[in-house]
């Protein structure tokens, strides 16, 4: 009898985690840890709520996590990076708040990204030239850039002040400000791409004028009932970027603004994609399903040069960790994880070095079941996961999938895939 109460007080005790714990996050409660990431969707289709949007972010709630965070919405329609995006306006507030009494039907807080692309646009996509901090030309997208005039700038502002008091009509508990990625804030705090002459660039302290005005509006419309969070690069991803010693001082500006969280993650998607993201890059995935008349020179540059481009990263589980370490030991402020989690005993790990949450995209993509599965299992549970990154090479054309719910894939994808996951 000694023996089987031991054994079975240790089984009980593998199925507890400080994983399912409540966790407060600023004036609202998660019922767990985990966080959804706010990684795009392409299900805003005409840039409004679809049925799909609904139906994804209610099935990761019904899945069990803390919070899902509905990926990228502009704060006006100069931000629009893609055509599945949202932007944030009044006639779209009924549609995202059935998505949001969907969300806590199901148990778990409702988050929205809000962000504003910058020069990661196109005329045909955002309705005007896209503007960042500087006027020059954007290679990456590519297209003409004009630099924002100082008025337009403070307008920005209020800009992301009128969409958090949207979000909060719409039934939102939290907005995420997307300052990293090399999105708008992002331009502004790089020097890789803030050249400005004015107030706002030059030193440091320049570059962060955007930035700390942006989340001083946020705070005061948030008020008293909406948790605020910010995601943060660590590290631009290349040499003229931003770099982790000067990222820290922008955190602690970030931590300095009274925001409940800070989400830690890398790379500019635009310049660096696989600082923010591990494994395959699918090449043949993305030339695929690209729209040849928008986008006919980069489908022939990916057929051409693609594995030169965006070469393969090897995935490493919570890769962005030890980077993230440093962040902590330097912060007092509730940090959120993300990067590469798809195990029980990892998440746990990250946890007990001291990070408050955890974020996650691709496991939930692969599986909006993922949560109540970690939960009913023991720390040798992993998601399914593989990192072939079929869904990154999709979702900037066609709504997000995981290669295992679609059906009559192409050969030569089907092989892409087989073969990253051979590798990885």
């Amino acid at each position: 009898m000694f023996y089987i109460s031991t054994f079975n007080f240790q089984l009980s005790t593998q199925n507890m985690s400080n994983l399912f714990t409540p966790y407060q996050l600023g004036p609202i409660t998660l019922r767990n840890r985990t966080i959804r990431s706010a990684a795009f969707e392409n299900m805003a289709y005409n840039n409004r709520p679809s049925e799909d949007l609904y139906n994804y972010h209610t099935a990761v709630a019904r899945g069990g996590v803390g919070m899902t965070t509905v990926a990228y919405c502009a704060v006006n329609r100069s931000g629009v990076s893609f055509d599945g995006q949202l932007w944030m306006r009044e006639e779209i507030i009924p549609e995202l708040k059935r998505l949001t009494d969907g969300i806590h039907a199901e148990g778990a807080k409702a988050s929205i990204q809000l962000g504003h692309c910058g020069n990661m646009t196109h005329y045909y996509t955002c309705g005007c030239m896209p503007v960042g901090p500087s006027s020059g030309f954007n290679l990456y997208s590519p297209t003409l850039v004009r630099g924002l005039k100082e008025a337009e700038i403070m307008e920005l502002v209020k800009d992301f002040g009128r969409a958090v008091n949207m979000c909060r009509e719409a039934g939102f508990d939290c907005v995420e400000i997307h300052a990293g990625h090399g999105y708008l804030i992002s331009q502004f705090l790089s020097p890789y791409t803030n050249k400005r002459k004015d107030k706002f660039g030059g030193s440091l302290e320049n570059r962060m004028r955007f930035m700390k005005l942006v989340l001083a509006e946020v705070m005061r419309c948030a008020g008293d009932d909406m948790a605020v969070v910010v995601k943060h690069n660590m590290y631009d991803g290349f040499k003229s970027g931003i770099q982790i010693p000067e990222s820290i001082q922008i955190a602690k500006e970030i931590e300095a603004a009274g925001v409940h969280g800070i989400v830690l993650s890398a790379g500019f998607v635009s310049k660096a994609p696989m600082a923010v993201m591990r494994g395959a890059m699918p090449i043949k995935t993305l030339a695929y399903y690209m729209d040849m008349a928008k986008f006919w020179w980069l489908k022939a540059a990916l057929h051409l040069v693609g594995r030169i481009m965006i070469p393969t990263v090897p995935f490493k589980e919570a890769y962005f960790l030890e980077d993230a370490k440093k962040f902590r030991a330097e912060l007092k402020c509730p940090l959120i994880y993300v990067g590469g989690l798809v195990s029980r005993a990892k998440m746990d790990e990250v946890l007990g070095e001291g990070f408050e949450l955890l974020q996650m995209a691709r496991a939930l993509v692969h599986d909006t079941d993922f949560v109540n599965k970690l939960a009913a299992s023991d720390e040798t549970y992993r998601s399914g996961c593989k990192h072939s990154n079929y869904c990154i090479g999709r979702m900037y054309t066609k709504e997000m999938r995981c290669h295992h719910c679609v059906d009559n894939l192409p050969k030569k994808i089907q092989k892409e895939i087989a073969k990253a996951e051979a590798e990885l």
